[in-house]
């Protein structure tokens, strides 16, 4: 788990982060996460499998929404939400407040 890429925050690209934002199943970990508080990936979107999960994480994480922290066997997860607001003020509370149908893996 070394080596995982996240961007700098004046690196954050609009269209990165309402691509990533755009999937429901990505859409929901984001909201899970909006209180602020790490969790590790298994408690963000407990439904969805495990092995469709890699995937959103990595396009969660690489567009700059999240960050990912490995913690012994578990991956620790937080919004970035400091940084996407600084670059682009609002856009999470939008895009957490709208309303979108139930995530599916």
């Amino acid at each position: 788990m070394a080596g995982l890429h996240h961007p700098d925050a004046a690196d954050i690209e609009l269209v990165d982060v309402l691509a990533a934002l755009g999937h429901p199943v990505r859409l929901e970990a984001a909201r899970t996460l909006a209180d602020g508080r790490e969790r590790f990936c298994g408690e963000v979107v407990p439904d969805v499998p495990k092995s469709s999960m890699t995937h959103h994480w990595r396009v969660l994480r690489e567009s700059g929404v999240i960050r990912q922290r490995p913690d012994g066997r578990r991956l620790y997860l937080a919004l970035r939400r400091a940084d996407i607001d600084a670059r682009f003020p609002g856009l999470l509370d939008v895009l957490l407040a709208a309303s979108s149908p139930r995530p599916s893996p």
